[in-house]
């Protein structure tokens, strides 16, 4: 992939927030439980993944337009572009 060109959605972050609350707001809400966090870049709210059983920051990306999320696990450093279906380490 080095000579793909990053789509415009992931070269318009200028800075990656990965959130702070170490929960899926939505699954709180809701009493589930989440396998491991995403940051929207959009709006910061900090989610569960598609591993989790409610896919809450997949149906928050696809219901508010928000394309880009960030792993919010410690030690991961990626983006991830829903619209373009393309990833970036950082």
């Amino acid at each position: 992939m080095a000579d793909t060109q990053l789509c415009a959605h992931l070269a318009a972050i200028k800075e990656v927030n990965v959130g702070d609350t170490g929960v899926c707001e939505e699954c709180i809400k809701h009493h589930t439980e989440w396998v491991h966090l995403r940051t929207c870049q959009t709006c910061g709210v900090t989610l569960c993944c598609d591993d989790s059983p409610q896919k809450h920051m997949t149906k928050h990306c696809h219901h508010a337009h928000h394309p880009v999320i960030a792993s919010a696990q410690p030690g991961e450093r990626w983006l991830w572009c829903y619209p373009d279906e393309q990833f970036m380490e950082y």
